[in-house]
């Protein structure tokens, strides 16, 4: 993806807010930060697409470009145009988290594939997309 779309990539560890705070010290011209949250992401429910960050955060406008976009439609993008996404997702996980509380979603269980589960893109209901997080 960096060399694909020419994306000067910084790898900060630790907590968001903390990695932004080194972030904007590193780049402090950057004034926005895109995030992928969508709708019904936890939080995501009363967000608009341009938000200033919390008082207590570094000072960015968060743009939020695929806030209303449906699970279907995420995976219509992604197939049609190609773009690389996590190998996980093509083993039955629709929702990734931390290594210990993601599991692949029982509702994509079909034993008839190697892995034991189908891609995330063949999931049906999107009101299911996190079943498989604990």
């Amino acid at each position: 993806c960096v060399r694909n779309y020419k994306i000067d990539l910084v790898t900060i560890e630790g907590p968001i807010k903390q990695a932004l705070e080194k972030y904007s010290k590193l780049r402090p011209n950057v004034k926005a930060i895109f995030v992928g949250t969508r709708r019904n992401d936890p939080h995501g429910g009363n967000l608009s697409k341009f938000m200033q960050t919390d008082p207590d955060w570094p000072p960015f406008m968060r743009v939020h470009p695929i806030l209303d976009w449906r699970y279907a439609t995420i995976w219509e993008f992604l197939r049609t145009l190609k773009v690389p996404y996590c190998i996980l997702y093509d083993k039955g996980y629709t929702s990734l988290g931390g290594t210990d509380n993601t599991r692949p979603n029982p509702d994509l269980r079909n034993p008839t594939q190697p892995c034991g589960y189908d891609p995330a893109w063949k999931l049906v209901d999107e009101n299911r997309e996190r079943s498989s997080r604990e």
